[in-house]
């Protein structure tokens, strides 16, 4: 009884650690969800048991038969809902690493990677990440970069007119916090970014998307939907 005592704090501890809430910052409103990659069983999610894309959070619940806490579309994908970058779901590897420049805003280097290893959650640059070899149980390529080491992306510009609902994930130096942003209002990239470097004081940061940007956050009442999408980030219970 007492070791079943002690699972069960355990246990509550863990599902205690995700963290979600709405703030307003620089006229602007994003919803936030923080992970303890520690305490939280953070994963990406693309493919069923039949190979087939899973497209949507509900799907996520289907296919693991656990609650979802938290999720996230993670990443750009074709319209097959292959992911364009990297890609590394429990150990597999889907897509290979892209180094080179590229249309659009995955190729606007630098870009990066979301490695998800057993008790971190780190955003490296993809150069630096192909040079370190990462040890990550899950990995998830995107760009551009939002944050590299403290400095905003160089092509960011305060006075960019393109404002859209985006979404993106920003990491601590030594990969104990992962936070996952959406704005709830339509931003540029300079605003999105020096959200994760001014207001979080994040150092590194990614982006994932600007038009497929959904949430699933029961705390926060969020279950976002639209078209199905691509890679997933998760926290399951």
């Amino acid at each position: 009884m007492l070791r079943l005592a002690a699972l069960l704090i355990l246990m509550a501890g863990q599902a205690a650690a995700l963290s979600c809430e709405q703030v307003e910052w620089q006229d602007a409103r994003f919803s936030i969800c923080r992970v303890d990659p520690e305490t939280d069983d953070l994963r990406l999610f693309h493919s069923g048991a039949d190979g087939a894309p899973l497209g949507d959070f509900s799907r996520i619940e289907a296919e693991t038969g656990r609650t979802l806490a938290f999720a996230m579309n993670a990443g750009m994908y074709h319209n097959d809902l292959r992911p364009v970058g990297y890609y590394l779901e429990n150990g597999e590897e889907k897509m290979w690493l892209v180094t080179q420049a590229g249309p659009g805003n995955f190729g606007l280097l630098p870009n990066g990677v979301l490695c998800i290893g057993e008790s971190t959650a780190r955003v490296i640059e993809t150069l630096a990440f192909k040079a370190e070899a990462s040890d990550c149980a899950y990995a998830t390529q995107s760009g551009p970069m939002l944050v590299i080491d403290g400095a905003l992306h160089p092509r960011f510009l305060a006075s960019g007119n393109s404002r859209l609902i985006r979404n993106g994930v920003g990491t601590s130096t030594d990969g104990s916090e992962a936070v996952f942003v959406i704005s709830d209002t339509p931003v540029n990239f300079h605003l999105f970014a020096s959200f994760f470097r001014d207001y979080l004081g994040l150092p590194q940061a990614l982006y994932f998307d600007g038009r497929i940007s959904r949430l699933y956050a029961p705390s926060l009442g969020r279950s976002d939907i639209g078209f199905r999408m691509g890679p997933m980030v998760g926290v399951l219970e």
